[in-house]
């Protein structure tokens, strides 16, 4: 008997249906549901090419909800992590160094004007 183990124990995920995890396996439902429904609204309007078309570009966001992985995130996690460093979060980066030493010692040359002066 042979056990099959992960390398990287993150790399495991539990198979639902046929392998897939359940995640995957609701998307690709998602996906089917949405393929057939796009071609029983649509199959009066458009001929089988254009049709076949419309339901694979129909299919594709809910596929990559499902399947795709970018740095161990999902699909939606880059793509809030993508909106933020993008729009959310400013490019451009000011910095500004703070010297307290020189802070305090012109608030000291300061106040030592202001007895002798004042």
């Amino acid at each position: 008997m042979e056990v099959k183990i992960n390398r990287e124990i993150r790399n495991y995920s539990e198979s639902v249906f046929m392998g897939l995890s359940l995640r995957q396996f609701l998307f690709s439902l998602l996906a089917c549901g949405t393929t057939i429904l796009l071609y029983f609204i649509s199959k009066t309007y458009f001929g089988k090419e254009t049709l076949s078309w419309i339901c694979v570009v129909g299919a594709i966001p809910f596929a990559l909800l499902g399947f795709f992985k970018y740095n161990g995130m999902p699909a939606e996690k880059v793509l809030i992590s993508y909106i933020q460093s993008e729009f959310l979060i400013p490019k451009k980066m000011v910095c500004k160094s703070n010297n307290f030493y020189y802070e305090l010692l012109k608030n000291r040359k300061n106040d030592a004007y202001e007895r002798k002066n004042g």
